[in-house]
């Protein structure tokens, strides 16, 4: 039974390789926290939205999983 609050674990594995389906899962998963976070005088600015997915997925890229099983 999984939590459905979180990103399954082989979506955040999948997206860190650059699946682009995983990555837009990923996205769509945090899409709420972002325009929340974009908000500015009560009007979401789409240029720090866009700044925040262009971040948000360049992390996904240099995200590193310790002690996977080889």
């Amino acid at each position: 039974m999984r939590n459905p609050k979180l990103v399954p674990y082989e979506t955040i594995v999948r997206a860190t390789s650059g699946e682009p389906e995983a990555i837009d899962e990923v996205l769509r998963h945090y899409s709420k926290r972002i325009r929340l976070a974009s908000l500015e005088n009560g009007h979401v600015n789409k240029d720090t939205e866009d700044n925040i997915k262009r971040r948000f997925i360049a992390a996904l890229f240099q995200f590193r999983f310790d002690g996977l099983p080889t």
